[in-house]
């Protein structure tokens, strides 16, 4: 399957076939860091290779639309609950950078408390999920083809099916996943010897496929009533997990700690969270590190979200980061939305970007409070692992409630996660194997009397499904009602038909989301903000973020709702749309001619800042391409602009006309036309408008050769007036 650029993800193509697709890799990627490159005019110290197709960030235009990838693998999280529509999510998130691909579903592998059908090899599977996943590897396989960069697929090996889950996944060439049992014993209240023997045995497996572990020890600072008071505990998990993992067999370089943030402004973060952040890497040196925000913080405003994700960057860059994840707030409120999905991968990797080589210039003091602190934390550790030793084991201190106390150890509040060793899910599920116990598969744990010889443990029986793929058992959908062919019967009807809706979750969902500002005290102002937007013609609205800017002033409100309209595109206007030419080329035609372009705000109107944008070099305005401006300032009489063309013999006249009652702005753009033809000068002269309410087809109508709106840049006027002059201009 070979996506094009210029056309929608087809789904049917990926469903096509899907019993014989298999993955075309397996195991993690990382990005190879390329050290001094240059992109573009700049020498970057911390990026990788450049995609061969992406969306760059918005102020690339400046920069010659360049878009370099830092070195970090960059994470987003998905979970629409519709893998059809997951997928078309992936594909804008690959192309704004992001190569970590996590998603959970709702169906939820890691909440199935037992295999519906299937064997500990994965033979059959978990309904529906393996379609999902095989679906997801195929469409991600043709995605990293079009962006030019291996992507990682990710999800969760854990519940009391963790072996059947990691055998699936190595199976569909899932490259990463979170295995970690603690987080089934505290967090899932699992059996925690169940729970251990199951991770001994899913680590075996993501090891020998080499799909890169990630553990779950930040939940306690998210957690925690006061999670910076967790931070010696969140050493002691991260401590926990990673020695199991190797006593498994799982190498360094397959084990990633998830780490996070313990706090955020208005806490003083940089003075608590770098010392955590030192002191995380200086114990565990030589593991690979997932850095991520803290979404116990996050409220529903995007902007205070972005500052703290920015923050948490800064410490990963300080510090030390493989993987830099990105959260959005739609945790907290609803489905993440497409767009903020894209938000979070371009805070993260803008970030990154801007403080490239920033090493190079700034180091840590180690002869400071940050030492002392960084050596604290680990001390706080150490005395809380042996603790734990000399209390009787890691059972014994979850019995005692030890995990995610809210006192800062060694100080203890009793208010920690209390578990029973012989109790929670899948209690009295684990049999003690006996002496000639047999399995024939491969990356099996523990004692198995066929893995004493020569051959692989299942060279016996012709092979186990990781050595030979023709034996996994594809099983389709087997719901009647809620499968993926049915779910795609309304969206396959309305492409047919032209049909587009608004949506931020899924398919033609129809939510929209409006701001305003209502001036009012909050609790009023957020009923009137609510029948403000029923006014607008929204469903069922829900304010879904609010900023008090004062609490008799006023109040923000983010508020979603449903649009319920269809457009026909077949019934749009298409617009002819013309790449402006490149600013090298502009220039090497401008700087010899000597053009002089006379430019005002017209009438009695005093605004001048979009006309300097076009304008003035300072914003990248027309003069950089060297076109004489005769910048004539406001509020100035069409006859007075026409006598400076003819005193300057200019080649062009851009007009500023913002003001608009009375139609005044259309009076000014005839009246120019008609000045000009009358005093013989039309031929020589293109005309140009500009302003609010001014559009290419008004101001034609109205006697210009063009006019341009909001979003404008002098990149595209100087284009436009290049094109337009070329016949005109002799050499």
């Amino acid at each position: 399957m070979k996506l094009d650029p210029n056309k929608k993800l087809d789904i049917e193509e990926v469903l096509k076939d899907l019993d014989k697709y298999r993955p075309r890799r397996k195991g993690w990627s990382w990005r190879k860091k390329i050290a001094n490159q240059q992109i573009g005019p700049f020498i970057y110290k911390d990026t990788s290779a450049s995609l061969e197709n992406s969306v760059p960030l918005p102020a690339a235009e400046y920069f010659h639309n360049i878009d370099p990838q830092c070195d970090y693998v960059i994470t987003t999280e998905i979970s629409s609950g519709r893998f059809e529509d997951d997928l078309r999510r992936m594909r804008m998130a690959a192309w704004h950078g992001a190569d970590h691909i996590m998603v959970i579903r709702t169906t939820g592998q890691s909440h199935i408390d037992g295999l519906i059908e299937g064997t500990p090899e994965g033979v059959g599977g978990v309904p529906i999920t393996r379609k999902q996943i095989r679906a997801t590897r195929k469409a991600l396989d043709a995605i990293e083809e079009e962006v030019g960069r291996p992507i990682n697929f990710h999800s969760y090996v854990s519940g009391v099916a963790g072996p059947e889950i990691a055998v699936l996944f190595t199976e569909e060439g899932v490259n990463g996943a979170h295995q970690d049992p603690q987080y089934n014993v505290l967090y899932r209240d699992i059996n925690m010897h169940r729970s251990l023997v199951d991770a001994a045995e899913s680590k075996r497996i993501m090891a020998d496929a080499g799909i890169l572990q990630l553990d779950g020890a930040h939940n306690a600072n998210a957690t925690a009533k006061e999670a910076w008071k967790v931070t010696p505990e969140l050493l002691v998990q991260h401590a926990i997990n990673t020695a199991y993992s190797r006593a498994v067999g799982m190498s360094a370089n397959l084990i990633a700690l998830s780490t996070v943030p313990p706090t955020a402004p208005p806490a003083p973060k940089m003075r608590l969270d770098l010392p955590y952040a030192v002191a995380l890497r200086e114990l565990f040196a030589g593991y690979k590190f997932r850095a991520q925000q803290n979404t116990r913080y996050m409220e529903a405003d995007t902007l205070e979200t972005t500052v703290t994700h920015v923050l948490d960057t800064l410490i990963s860059r300080l510090t030390s980061a493989d993987i830099q994840s990105t959260i959005t707030p739609d945790e907290g409120r609803n489905i993440p939305w497409h767009y903020n999905n894209i938000a979070g991968i371009n805070s993260t990797r803008q970030t990154l970007i801007g403080i490239d080589g920033i090493n190079e210039q700034l180091e840590l003091k180690h002869d400071g409070p940050l030492q002392v602190q960084a050596r604290e934390i680990k001390e706080r550790a150490v005395l809380f692992l042996e603790e734990i030793l000399e209390g009787g084991g890691y059972y014994a201190a979850v019995e005692a409630g030890q995990f995610v106390d809210s006192g800062y150890y060694p100080e203890r509040n009793g208010d920690g996660i209390v578990r029973d060793p012989a109790g929670g899910d899948g209690a009295d599920t684990v049999i003690p194997r006996q002496p000639g116990y047999g399995a024939p598969v491969c990356s099996h744990f523990g004692n198995n009397v066929y893995a004493h010889g020569k051959d692989k443990p299942c060279a016996d029986y012709g092979g186990c499904t990781l050595c030979d793929e023709t034996k996994i058992q594809y099983i389709d959908e087997l719901d009647p009602d809620d499968n993926v062919e049915k779910r795609l019967q309304i969206p396959l009807a309305e492409r047919t038909q032209g049909l587009l809706k608004p949506e931020v979750e899924k398919h033609g969902d129809s939510i929209v989301c409006v701001t305003l500002f209502v001036p009012d005290s909050p609790d009023s102002a957020e009923q009137a903000a609510l029948e403000m937007v029923k006014h607008m013609g929204l469903n069922n609205p829900e304010v879904i973020s609010r900023r008090v800017m004062h609490p008799a002033e006023g109040s923000f409100f983010e508020i979603k709702g449903i649009l319920d309209v269809a457009i026909n595109k077949d019934n749009l206007q298409q617009v002819a749309t013309v790449e402006p030419l490149s600013e090298e080329e502009i220039e090497a035609w401008v700087r010899p001619r000597d053009i002089h372009v006379v430019a005002a705000t017209v009438g009695e109107d005093e605004h001048s800042v979009g006309l300097h944008e076009i304008l003035d070099i300072k914003h990248g305005g027309i003069e950089k391409y060297g076109f004489h401006c005769h910048d004539l300032g406001t509020s100035v009489a069409i006859e007075r602009i026409v006598d400076r063309v003819e005193k300057s013999n200019a080649h062009a006249v851009l007009i500023s006309t913002i003001v608009t009652h009375a139609d005044v702005h259309k009076q000014h753009m005839r009246e120019l036309d008609e000045l000009v033809k009358a005093r013989g000068l039309r031929e020589q002269l293109v005309l140009v408008a500009g302003g609010s309410q001014v559009t290419d087809k008004l101001a034609r109508k109205c006697g210009m050769d063009a006019g341009f709106g909001h979003g404008t840049s002098g990149h595209d006027v100087a284009s436009f007036l290049m094109r337009a002059l070329r016949d005109r201009v002799s050499e």
